[in-house]
């Protein structure tokens, strides 16, 4: 499986997912610094709601693969700004977390613009609670992989 980056705001889910990639119990954790797995980087929230610390992410993206851009359906705001993935020479997708907490299908098509807006090449709907898109995302970087070799 290719090694993916995990960016976005605090409490969107990129822990959450890691947790769910790696077979650990889901239990809430504040990342308070860079966590790496096996084929998961997970940054935290303050790397992207700072600006002083997009260098920290670009620098910590070359152990990537794939950038993927997270993004919470019940947030109203993003903090990606317009063409954001473009700073990594990488594919940039999105991943757009909490689709069981959606109360209309408004809320996704909000984060799914957000996150195309931020560059993302696609967009990838997840719920860690009901395993909704977990397995097609887990597919899709172990595809990217196999078409690398």
């Amino acid at each position: 499986m290719k090694r993916i980056i995990l960016i976005g705001k605090t409490s969107c889910g990129k822990t959450t997912l890691c947790q769910k990639f790696h077979g650990e119990s889901i239990e809430y954790q504040k990342t308070q610094a860079v966590n790496t797995y096996e084929d998961a980087i997970d940054t935290p929230g303050e790397y992207i709601e700072n600006r002083f610390y997009y260098k920290a992410l670009v620098v910590t993206a070359a152990d990537a693969d794939v950038i993927g851009l997270v993004q919470d359906c019940t947030e109203e705001d993003s903090f990606f700004p317009p063409a954001f993935g473009s700073i990594f020479p990488k594919t940039t997708i999105g991943i757009i977390t909490k689709s069981d907490l959606a109360k209309t299908a408004d809320d996704l098509e909000r984060a799914k613009q957000n996150l195309l807006n931020a560059g993302a090449e696609e967009i990838f709907i997840t719920s860690v609670m009901t395993g909704e898109g977990i397995d097609e995302l887990r597919s899709y970087l172990e595809l990217e992989q196999e078409e690398v070799l």
